[in-house]
């Protein structure tokens, strides 16, 4: 027993807790040299794959970049449905000189009471305020024709500082476009109808083609004060036609004076019924007031010219005489009855037959002053003078007799 113990005695056995300690940190030395060098050798063949991955990656991309690259510099708009018009349209649809008095071309989309949105393809919307949508005086813009959907061209005048926006204006196009039209007129020598619209001490102001034009007293005609000439319509002719200077001077006198050389005896003229008087019809003639005296409207007795015309009636007129120094022009419709009693019974007969009429009445008349001269030779053979068939004094020939033309040689009016 004693030498068993012995042999237990000189055993030293460590302690438990070392024990445990060194088995764990042996079998982790052992795991660790068994189980590392087969993580690493994973690792390295994924980074190989990785790295073979991203190779071929970029390798097809150089490929995609060179082919663009080549069909770049060889076909450079093949299959581009894009082309170099639709590339210069776009450019003058959204690129475009926002400066003020520059044109642009605009879509209205939107009105109200004080005027209308314009787009023009600008960052933000355009406006055109109510008073410059017209020369003339609106209400509302509609009375101009601006409606949404209207597409139309517009001068740039200024910026809305509260939010950038344009504002536009039609009322400066206007009046480029007016005066360009009074200048043409001028040359033209051509007579216009101007209303009164306002007057001060030295002549009234008159609308002509939507600008204020002056007319100055001593250009006036008629003897009619200021007053009474408001809101009438005279015919005008331009004296002075000044953009730069914004001066339009226009003459009353001039288109008169026009008017009344276009006054032949026997012309058919249209007027209209200023008003009635007991003894007859003042007719405005183109700016001339004519009389028709009772006892020119109808063969017929009229005893209230009432049931026959009323003040505003359009009707055709013959010019019977002209005093151009007294400024009087005596008118007929009494001459234009195919049968007498037609103004009263069938006007609008005589009115269709007017310039018939007329012809006839023109050429008794010049029978009536051939038959005239031709007594006044015939008894007068020393004057050396002759009438033509036409009814034209001319120099004597040998061919006609010394005591004169036979009467019977002048042709009759057609009846």
């Amino acid at each position: 027993m004693a030498s068993l113990a012995q042999q237990f005695g000189g055993l030293k056995c460590p302690p438990l807790s070392t024990v445990e300690n060194n088995k764990f940190s042996t079998a982790s030395k052992n795991h660790c040299c068994t189980v590392l060098p087969r993580k690493r050798s994973v690792i390295s063949a994924a980074a190989v794959v990785i790295a073979n991955a991203q190779t071929r990656e970029r390798m097809k991309l150089k490929e995609m970049f060179e082919d663009a690259y080549e069909r770049c510099r060889t076909l450079p708009l093949e299959g581009v449905a894009f082309t170099i018009d639709d590339f210069h349209d776009a450019l003058e649809k959204y690129d475009f000189n926002s400066e003020i008095g520059t044109k642009v071309k605009g879509t209205v989309f939107n009105v109200d009471a004080n005027g209308a949105l314009v787009d023009i393809t600008a960052k933000s919307s355009a406006y055109l305020p109510l008073r410059e949508a017209s020369i003339h005086g609106l209400k509302h813009v509609e009375e101009a024709g601006i409606v949404p959907g209207l597409r139309e061209e517009f001068v740039i005048i200024g910026v809305n500082e509260a939010d950038d926006s344009l504002i536009l204006s039609l009322r400066n196009i206007q009046y480029d476009l007016a005066w360009e039209r009074c200048r043409q007129l001028q040359a033209e020598d051509v007579v216009v109808k101007g209303k009164v619209v306002g007057a001060n001490k030295g002549g009234v102001v008159a609308v002509v083609e939507g600008l204020r034009g002056f007319v100055p007293f001593s250009q006036v005609s008629t003897k009619s004060t200021a007053e009474e000439l408001l809101e009438k319509e005279l015919p005008l002719k331009f004296v002075e036609v000044d953009e730069e200077q914004s001066r339009l001077v226009l003459s009353n006198r001039k288109a008169m004076a026009d008017s009344q050389a276009q006054l032949g005896i026997g012309s058919v003229v249209i007027g209209t019924v200023q008003s009635l008087k007991p003894y007859g019809a003042f007719i405005d003639i183109g700016g001339i007031n004519g009389l028709l005296h009772v006892s020119q409207i109808s063969h017929d007795r009229v005893s209230d010219i009432a049931t026959v015309l009323q003040p505003g009636d359009t009707l055709k007129v013959m010019i019977l005489s002209h005093d151009r120094e007294r400024g009087r022009v005596s008118l007929s419709t009494k001459k234009l009855e195919p049968t007498p009693g037609d103004m009263i019974r069938n006007p609008k007969l005589v009115f269709e037959k007017a310039e018939e009429m007329a012809q006839t009445f023109r050429q008794r008349i010049a029978q009536a002053e051939a038959m005239a001269r031709a007594d006044m030779l015939r008894f007068q053979p020393e004057s050396g003078l002759t009438l033509s068939s036409e009814g034209i004094l001319g120099p004597l020939t040998s061919d006609l007799p010394v005591e004169g033309l036979d009467l019977g040689d002048i042709p009759p009016a057609e009846d």
